[in-house]
């Protein structure tokens, strides 16, 4: 046998040291922290199984969103219980239609609201606020104050005069929601800008001639991945209140199409009647969706958190 020599050895061991050191990362990081939070992990598998529900839930489903079932319309409140073998595993509501898959149905509206009005405030305010952080000075003051000055007009009644003007539509709820939420973005990304437009390699790029939008579309806004992974996804808990509250008020999804919301207002309206379980179900999916997205996000955040690295 031929032992290698001190060098050798030497190499060897700095080649391995280097190779392991090569091979974390901050998302490897990451996730391996991710992973010992036991209620993010936890969360997160609430969360994908409510998904599926939503969008598989149909399948599994005995009656459309729609139909009504006109044998069981006379007293919902004694046949409309929720029942296996009728095929209405939540029951009926209060106009004798399924309400499973009508909880299918606000569940997929509600998560795509979130889902679809994060990704707008994300991608506006992230621009928005690294433009705004790389430019500085005078460019910097007033795009921020232009940002100041919308905040201050209340996001409520803003979201409320664009579906009364524009119609009340889930397209429209998409946009309002979306394009009134990425103001909070905006100053996250460009408080994060002005620290990383100081760094070598960004002045690297400058000195190589790179134009300034191109250095923010490659070297910084790669480095917000971070911060703006953590925003996310505690931004889609808010929205679904926001579009549940507004639901809740008559002004959001109309019929025959629903949202968690609607159902939670229509099901509050017949506890009287003692129809408990047209609240109960809608509620447990509203509740769960929003513990697991705040979960999750609440685990993104230590994970990523650089104090912790």
């Amino acid at each position: 046998m031929v032992f290698p020599d001190k060098a050798t050895a030497d190499g060897l061991i700095e080649a391995a040291a280097l190779s392991e050191a090569k091979g974390r990362s901050l998302w490897s990081d990451a996730v391996g922290r991710f992973r010992q939070n036991k209620a993010a992990v936890f969360a997160l598998y609430v969360l994908i199984a409510i998904t599926l529900f939503a969008f598989l839930g149909q399948f599994l489903a005995a009656y459309s969103n729609e139909e009504i079932d006109w044998s069981r319309l006379g007293n919902i409140a004694q046949t409309g219980a929720p029942s296996f073998s009728n095929g209405h595993y939540f029951g009926l509501d209060d106009l004798g239609r399924d309400l499973y898959a009508r909880t299918v149905q606000g569940t997929r509206i509600s998560i795509l609201v979130g889902l679809v009005g994060s990704l707008i405030a994300v991608v506006v305010g992230t621009l928005y606020g690294a433009i705004a952080g790389y430019a500085g000075h005078r460019t910097d003051n007033v795009m921020m104050r232009i940002v100041d000055i919308l905040m201050s007009i209340p996001f409520m009644f803003v979201l409320i005069l664009l579906l009364v003007m524009f119609g009340r539509s889930i397209g429209m709820l998409f946009v309002g929601i979306g394009l009134i939420s990425w103001l909070d973005m905006a100053r996250i990304a460009r408080g994060q800008t002005l620290t990383i437009k100081n760094k070598e390699f960004v002045e690297a790029a400058v000195a190589t001639g790179v134009r300034p939008f191109t250095i923010i579309l490659r070297h910084i806004v790669p480095n917000l991945l971070g911060i703006v992974v953590v925003y996310a996804t505690l931004l889609i808990p808010g929205l679904i209140i926001t579009e549940s509250f507004i639901s809740f008020l008559g002004l959001g999804v109309q019929e025959p199409s629903t949202s968690l919301g609607a159902l939670i207002s229509k099901g509050a309206s017949q506890m009287q009647y003692g129809v408990i379980w047209q609240l109960l179900f809608p509620l447990f999916f509203f509740l769960a969706t929003l513990f697991a997205f705040f979960f999750v996000g609440d685990g993104l955040r230590d994970a990523l958190d650089p104090k912790d690295r």
